[in-house]
């Protein structure tokens, strides 16, 4: 075994030197045994709220490479440059592909981690005049979460609801020096202005360990928030979450199986019951929402479609307080009498484990079931936990007033992944598309005015004012509760009086108000004809895939 271990090294120092030495760019000193410590120790120094990815190793390139992402030949690559499963330690690997750091004269670069609500508002409005941009994401489109339930059940299409990056921001796909990355971000090291990635295979949920490094002069952090399990046992494993429209594809491909499989001869009635019951765990906005999809899913095409099981197929909606909590009250007691009417089972109860085919409850009964939504909320992501950045109540990132990462420069959080940090005085914001979007158009403002007053580059604007700082304003909150109706609730806070509304009328303002908020002409037609095409022929029942 010692022997085969030094021959695999052997052989990778070999092919490091003898490419350097074609080169003539000098010798790399690469040892298989060699601990980076010491590096890391030098980059660390003072700096102690960084965060560093483990297989970083110092090595002087500023003579051997022009501007632009450094490439590795596909040998070297092959040999010293990926994670290999067989090496004697996760340190071996010698250095990253780069994208190097801009030089002076050219265009300051913004590197963007994520692509949800407060990233793509951010994308949109910079000036790519001012800035090259980089946007760092598992997932290469945004997804338009209010519609997401519609298409569990087939109202929607899903692509209506998914909206391409680089149609966002035309420059990731048409700027020479602007770029989008299909990657996860794994360090920060705020120190040298750089960025350490994976490349992300499956919506981010696999990584295929080729790893590379982006330089930015601004820093923009909005991965998002994770949904919230309380570390109950068997969530992970059992439950789907609707966050994602793979989560949607999900859902939707297990509600037809199931439909499809209690036909089947030799089901008995127990079983039948078990794979036509359909449990939502969390009573806010998205699971109330997903409950009355599927209740009007059931009664307009599943009793006309699936009519040997039409009786047996049951909703259930488990809260343990109140449902839509930070509504009126008026409209909470509206909605709970709507989703009880449409057959939807109302259950107060705290879910104490989950399994395969059963939730069990805190107070000891057993839910059989054969969908399982979990919706209760969501928490700081693994990535943010992992950073050793200030953090504000509930986990996020801190952030000042006007959304900077205050012990570090350049470098600014906003969406559900950042949150104000105590001494602001501030409340941390709800986990609302509406907060990170106005969050990201204050930011645009922001960085257009640094930018116009030469602060685009790295430490580069201390001395600029920044003006006002950023303040939220509750436009209100809006939920539908299927069969042609909603709630609409205008109050800017639980404290204050506004308009609320439920009904035929609330509905019609809810679909009008989201179809003006879907980005782009293109998806607008698309959810239109969607809406026109279920209204008239019903929901496709087709399963695929």
């Amino acid at each position: 075994m010692a022997l085969a271990r030094f021959s695999r090294s052997g052989l990778r120092r070999s092919i490091i030197q003898n490419y350097a030495a074609e080169r003539n760019v000098g010798r790399l000193e690469a040892s298989a045994h060699e601990s980076p410590s010491a590096y890391l120790g030098s980059i660390a120094t003072g700096a102690d709220d960084l965060l560093y990815l483990p297989t970083t190793r110092k090595v002087d390139y500023s003579s051997l490479w022009s501007r632009g992402i450094r490439t590795t030949p596909q040998l070297q690559f092959a040999q010293a440059q990926r994670v290999l499963e067989d090496s004697d330690s996760e340190y071996e690997s010698t250095r990253y592909p780069t994208l190097e750091a801009t030089r002076p004269g050219e265009k300051p670069r913004v590197a963007v981690i994520g692509s949800g609500w407060a990233a793509c508002r951010f994308l949109k409005g910079i000036d790519t005049n001012i800035y090259d941009v980089v946007c760092i994401s598992p997932r290469n489109h945004m997804v338009f979460t209010p519609l997401l339930a519609s298409t569990c059940v087939g109202t929607l299409e899903f692509r209506s609801v998914a909206e391409p990056v680089s149609q966002i921001q035309k420059a990731l796909a048409k700027d020479p020096n602007s770029y989008f990355f299909l990657a996860s971000c794994k360090g920060i090291d705020t120190d040298k202005h750089e960025v350490f990635c994976e490349a992300a295979l499956d919506g981010g949920q696999q990584n295929n360990g080729y790893q590379f490094k982006v330089a930015y002069d601004k820093l923009v952090i909005a991965t998002g928030a994770e949904p919230l399990t309380f570390g109950i046992k068997g969530v992970q494993e059992n439950a789907f979450f609707l966050r994602e429209v793979n989560h949607a594809q999900e859902i939707r491909k297990r509600l037809l199986m199931n439909l499809m499989l209690s036909q089947n001869p030799g089901i008995t009635e127990e079983e039948k019951e078990r794979l036509l019951h359909c449990v939502v765990i969390g009573g806010g906005p998205t699971g109330v929402e997903f409950s009355g999809e599927l209740s009007d899913f059931i009664m307009r095409d599943v009793r006309e479609r699936y009519a040997h099981v039409k009786n047996y197929i049951r909703v259930t909606l488990i809260e343990a307080n109140e449902i839509l909590s930070s509504f009126d009250v008026g409209l909470r007691q509206y909605a709970t009498k709507h989703l009880t009417k449409y057959g939807v089972r109302l259950v107060r109860g705290v879910v104490k484990e989950v399994h395969p085919e059963k939730i069990v409850l805190s107070d000891g009964s057993d839910v059989p079931y054969g969908l399982l939504v979990w919706s209760t909320g969501v928490g700081p992501s693994e990535f943010v936990k992992s950073m050793h950045l200030p953090k504000s109540p509930g986990g996020r990132i801190g952030i000042d007033e006007w959304l900077r990462v205050p012990s570090v420069e350049d470098v600014f959080a906003l969406g559900d992944c950042a949150g104000f940090l105590e001494q602001t005085g501030k409340p941390v914001l709800p986990a609302l598309a509406q907060v990170a979007e106005r969050e990201g158009k204050y930011l645009v403002a922001l960085f257009n005015k640094i930018g116009k007053e030469s602060g685009g580059k790295a430490l580069c604007m201390k001395d600029i004012p920044l003006g006002e700082p950023f303040v939220y304003k509750h436009l209100g909150s809006m939920a539908s509760v299927g069969r042609y109706k909603a709630l609409v609730d205008l109050a800017q806070s639980k404290e204050e009086k506004g308009i609320a509304m439920a009904g035929f009328l609330s509905w019609i303002i809810w679909r009008s108000a989201y179809l003006t908020r879907v980005l782009s002409w293109r998806n607008r037609f698309y959810v239109a004809v969607n809406w026109a095409t279920t209204l008239v022929f019903g929901r496709d029942n087709s399963r695929i895939g």
